[in-house]
């Protein structure tokens, strides 16, 4: 890999690390750069899987510093997601993706409309909607499959469904959601190092750029919390949309 491809894939892993910390979706940022950078579908997935595991590492680190994350109500969650997320791999290594790739971007606008209309979002916290293990069953299993499988906006999918499912503010929602994001992010990884589906070199420039965007990202995401991250989330979420309606831009 020439050095001037090496250097721009560091600079992808810290953008994709610094949003992945704050509103998810840094997969939108890293995943085409690895494509542009010559590696091929599968080795691609893999390497984003590997310097993606690396970079929310470090923002679970500083989320649990900073008291966000509540590991006994997490743990039903994080055991349906790597179940899930294992298979979800296993049937991307199999299955062409062009359905879902037209599919989230729709997904992704609902999101956005959601958000808007709750100018509140995340800022006080209710009642939770579902139990421990329902939510994890459901939430567990459809998005833990989906990061396996395909992955973008996955961040956005998860913070809505803690906010909604388990009433979390959203500071607690986004430490939360950076927790499943590892659990599916390894358990896919799993699966690709079996395959020998990841580019060493490729992950080891992303993994500094990685954990010097994640840790930015966090930092800022703690001290300015929910109003904050929700107009991060907002601007992630639109250019997630426009990123998979317009793959060419």
């Amino acid at each position: 890999m020439q050095p001037l491809t090496l250097i721009g894939l560091a600079l992808a892993g810290f953008a994709a690390g610094f949003i992945d910390a704050i509103a998810g979706g840094g997969g939108l940022i890293s995943l085409p750069a690895l494509f542009y950078a010559g590696l091929p579908g599968h080795l691609a997935l893999g390497t984003n899987k590997l310097q993606s595991a690396v970079g929310t590492t470090m923002a679970v680190t500083k989320y649990h510093g900073a008291g966000l994350i509540d590991w006994r109500d997490l743990r039903p969650a994080v055991l349906v997601t790597a179940l899930a997320a294992a298979l979800g791999t296993a049937a991307v290594l199999l299955v062409d993706n062009d359905v879902l790739t037209r599919v989230v971007p729709w997904l992704l606008l609902g999101v956005v409309a959601w958000i808007m209309l709750r100018p509140r979002l995340g800022e006080a916290s209710g009642p939770p909607r579902l139990g421990v293990w329902p939510f994890a069953g459901l939430a567990g299993s459809v998005l833990g499959f989906y990061d396996g499988f395909f992955g973008p906006g996955t961040g956005a999918f998860w913070t809505a469904a803690w906010v909604e499912g388990r009433a979390l503010p959203l500071p607690r929602a986004t430490a939360a959601t950076k927790v499943v994001n590892l659990t599916s992010n390894v358990a896919a990884l799993a699966v690709f190092l079996s395959q020998g589906a990841v580019d060493p070199a490729a992950a080891a420039v992303m993994i500094v750029g990685q954990l010097i965007g994640g840790r930015l990202g966090a930092t800022l995401a703690i001290r300015h919390g929910a109003p904050f991250i929700r107009v991060v989330f907002i601007a992630v979420v639109l250019a997630l949309v426009g990123r998979l309606l317009w793959p060419s831009a």
